[in-house]
């Protein structure tokens, strides 16, 4: 399923069964946030600042001003799926823990070419010979 329209995942966790993510990649970072890995914004560049892993001191804060403002937006963004899930599922969501409970994340891009951060043992890259290299 695509976690950017969660309504797989809200009828997978109703009948429990697991969940395979097919992603290149969620903004705001929420499904680094739902497998539970380490984000912390001044190692790992958020989308779109146009920085590198390597960042001075004033790039770093405007990767930790861009993380701010992306939670803010992005509750917005995803609040008629997590009022759609509460209401389905009987019980109160968030989009964070409606995508927790995925079993594995396929990213199609590749660790390499992309930027390093820190992932878990379910997500598995598969990128690669199909992905181009950022300029």
């Amino acid at each position: 399923t695509d976690p950017l329209t969660p309504c797989g995942q809200v009828i997978a966790l109703h009948f429990s069964i697991p969940t395979v993510f097919f992603l290149r990649g969620v903004p705001c970072a929420i499904d680094i946030h739902a497998a539970q890995s380490p984000d912390p914004p001044s190692y790992v560049p958020r989308l779109f600042s146009l920085n590198t892993d390597h960042m001075t001191f004033p790039q770093r804060v405007k990767n930790f001003l861009i993380s701010l403002s992306e939670s803010f937006t992005c509750s917005m963004v995803f609040s008629p799926f997590e009022s759609l899930a509460s209401d389905f599922l009987q019980k109160p969501m968030t989009i964070t823990q409606l995508l927790s409970h995925g079993s594995i994340w396929l990213k199609r891009l590749d660790f390499v070419f992309d930027y390093p951060m820190p992932v878990m043992p379910n997500m598995i890259f598969i990128g690669g010979i199909n992905c181009r290299q950022k300029k």
